[in-house]
């Protein structure tokens, strides 16, 4: 069962729809799987992409295909082409090799503006500018329906803020919250933007740049375990980068590993993410456990050197 269902204000916030419709992802026989149908043209895919500034070679031939309901994470040390990657994945910055197509139509920054009411990204920078109320940045989220409204926005934006649980704060000014709590407002707005399904039908996409940077170890989870439970229920694709990979282990489908801007590894998290390969790509010591409900998590310290290197 999705935990939120035990929060009786997120199920009212969520449940009590105009003519007592409820999100799909509120069902109760969540088995864990997702419900969500693929149609022959559905996903998210990267094919050869290369990015180059100047004389450097950000990106490298990447490969990349992440199905609706799927929650996938691109992982790898600092400068690795995580950030440029889901850049182009969204359609905020162009490749010069290769392309990248969501549910069956090429994805360019030209044509971004088109995917607006069914991908929504969340950059790692999000400043608010202006002096906002939270409600009115997750209201935001829902500009990019403004000529076609849902029946719902008033409850869409309650929900977002539920889910990510920001509602009691909903009056307060952006500036007066923490770094983390500014965090979860983003994903609030973001969430809002795709909530509900649209009327042709397309799969909806969350890419997520470093959403749980700035947030504390519960939260940490809570988020990720809420865009899982969405992922899951409502089979909208969720890509994110991440920097930890025992919440990649927990959390992710499906995981891509890049280092030099190259994808070093590829595939189900408990395959690619073992001791050697984090030896090689973050030369960290790790050494793989099994958590109290059986999810493999690795146990990381710094590497240290051989004894005849260090003297």
């Amino acid at each position: 069962m999705n935990a939120r269902l035990l929060d009786a204000d997120w199920r009212s916030a969520c449940g009590a729809l105009p003519g007592g419709e409820r999100p799909l992802w509120l069902d109760d026989d969540d088995d864990g799987m997702p419900r969500h149908e693929p149609r022959g043209n559905d996903g998210l895919s990267a094919s050869g992409v290369c990015v180059r500034v100047g004389a450097s070679t950000l990106l490298r031939g990447v490969d990349l295909h992440l199905a609706p309901g799927e929650v996938g994470a691109i992982l790898g040390p600092n400068g690795a082409g995580k950030s440029t990657l889901l850049s182009v994945l969204a359609g905020l910055r162009a490749c010069h090799e290769g392309e990248v197509r969501l549910n069956g139509q090429a994805v360019t920054p030209a044509a971004a503006p088109q995917f607006a009411r069914h991908r929504a990204v969340l950059p790692q920078e999000t400043a608010v500018a202006f002096d906002f109320r939270v409600q009115d940045v997750v209201e935001l989220g829902r500009y990019p329906h403004l000529r076609q409204p849902s029946r719902h926005e008033a409850a869409i934006v309650q929900a977002a803020m539920q889910a990510t649980g920001v509602a009691a704060m909903a009056m307060r000014n952006v500036a007066s919250l923490s770094g983390g709590e500014r965090a979860r407002v983003q994903l609030a707005r973001v969430m809002a933007q795709i909530w509900e399904a649209g009327a042709d039908g397309a799969p909806r996409w969350l890419l997520l740049d470093e959403p749980t940077a700035a947030l504390d170890l519960r939260h940490q989870h809570e988020t990720l375990r809420t865009v899982q439970a969405w992922a899951r229920g409502q089979g909208v694709g969720v890509l994110a980068v991440l920097h930890d990979p025992n919440l990649a282990l927990r959390y992710a489908d499906r995981v891509w590993v890049l280092d030099g801007g190259e994808v070093r590894a590829a595939g189900r998290p408990a395959r690619v993410l073992h001791p050697d390969l984090l030896r090689r790509v973050w030369q960290v010591q790790a050494s793989t456990v099994r958590a109290a409900d059986g999810v493999a998590q690795l146990l990381i310290a710094a590497d240290v050197p051989p004894v005849s290197e260090r003297s």
